[in-house]
């Protein structure tokens, strides 16, 4: 049993993270130094499919499951970043971009830390299509299984990325307004920016947040399912790389 002072501890600390989704020093000192409050937040948390994460300054709790209360829909990130009439494919390659992006700063899904400080706008495009040409290596029967396991439409994924209008490709801003492949990097930069999962650090350099570092440790890289992704994604420049060492 625990005390009624530490209950009503713990119970403070849920409330902040349920209304603003993080806490400051304060409640991320309180979350550390107190094992009881600290195993009572993760039982408030767990109550509502959250995980509490610990990341440099703050504390965060963040949805494990889209059935959790404060998943973010997707109907809602469609009209908060998505051009009007997005449908699911955009949300679909939306995804995609995120998980190249943290891609991007590891070596492999098994790399505990960053390899890499930042990335630029063209750098992650590119590495967006070199993802979208490993897809276009896998016959039609392969794609199929992979939908049916991942509920992604992948073929209509390569389609969005590839009708995609590259005539504004070399300018060197990109508002969002514009259906290129650079303006939609833009849209999901965005997003993760607002999501406190990455940080524009000028110069057009985007890095990850303590948070997203942390959020990949322990959930991204450990998680069947992303790590079912991963491995598709990533499968194509493998297999070269296995040709060329034979």
């Amino acid at each position: 049993m625990y005390e009624e002072t530490k209950i009503m501890e713990a119970f403070r600390l849920y409330a902040v993270l349920a209304r603003d989704g993080y806490g400051g020093r304060e409640e991320r000192n309180t979350y550390q130094a107190d094992d009881n409050v600290r195993a009572l937040v993760d039982s408030f948390a767990a109550h509502v499919d959250c995980a509490v994460i610990v990341a440099g300054e703050r504390i965060h709790m963040i949805p494990q499951v889209s059935l959790s209360p404060f998943h973010m829909k997707n109907e809602e990130i469609k009209r908060r970043y998505l051009r009007a009439g997005a449908t699911n494919v955009d949300l679909y390659l939306m995804y995609v971009c995120v998980i190249v992006f943290f891609g991007l700063f590891y070596d492999s899904y098994q790399t505990s830390e960053p390899t890499r400080d930042f990335v630029r706008p063209d750098l992650w495009t590119d590495a967006v299509q070199e993802r979208i040409q490993g897809l276009r290596g896998h016959n039609e029967e392969t794609l199929k299984t992979y939908e049916s396991d991942f509920a992604y439409n992948w073929r209509a994924v390569m389609e969005k990325w590839e009708d995609m209008n590259d005539v504004k490709e070399g300018a060197k801003q990109q508002s969002g307004n514009t259906i290129s492949r650079l303006s939609f990097i833009d849209t999901v930069r965005r997003f993760l920016m607002d999501q406190e999962l990455a940080e524009d650090i000028g110069n057009e350099e985007t890095a990850l947040t303590e948070k997203a570092k942390t959020i990949v440790q322990r959930f991204f890289r450990e998680e069947e399912y992303n790590r079912g992704i991963l491995s598709f994604l990533y499968q194509w420049e493998r297999e070269d790389d296995d040709a060329g060492n034979q």
